[in-house]
């Protein structure tokens, strides 16, 4: 709370949203601005734990670990196939662009992988902690859901 601007969030908002929700009032104002401030640092905070309990029970269960690819979470080897995952909370998470980029740094860490240890199969799963995938096959990854990140 210390580092928020008032200078840096009004530079960030639509002032035209404002209106539209009928906030003309400094103390609405305020309160709107450090309520949406906090619910986007408690879903951080949220995803982290969940990133982190991800890979601590991958851990224990198939010695998966922290990825050093950029863009991957978490690593582990199960039935003679690498999985490389994102670790998401839910299934609407992101936004084209921000799809395209894990797409990318799916294929990056797929080279890499495939390159220094010929002969593995590498699958890349978008690991959602919650929510159903009637589909999960994306052509260039799955999406999977729970703790082990399994397709349904």
């Amino acid at each position: 709370m210390k580092k928020l601007k008032l200078t840096d969030v009004l530079r960030r908002k639509n002032p035209y949203l404002f209106k539209a929700k009928n906030i003309d009032t400094a103390e609405t104002f305020i309160r709107t601005i450090l309520d949406a401030h906090l619910s986007s640092q408690e879903e951080g905070l949220f995803g982290d734990f969940l990133e982190e309990l991800a890979v601590f029970i991958c851990g224990k269960v198939y010695r998966g670990r922290k990825s050093s690819a950029e863009g991957i979470d978490l690593e582990f080897k199960k039935d003679n196939v690498l999985h490389i995952v994102t670790i998401k909370s839910g299934p609407s998470w992101g936004n084209s662009q921000q799809i395209a980029r894990m797409i990318d740094n799916f294929r990056e860490a797929k080279r890499r992988l495939q390159t220094s240890r010929s002969r593995i199969h590498v699958k890349a799963i978008n690991g959602c902690c919650y929510g159903k995938e009637p589909n999960p096959d994306k052509g260039d990854y799955l999406r999977g859901r729970g703790v082990f990140f399994s397709t349904p």
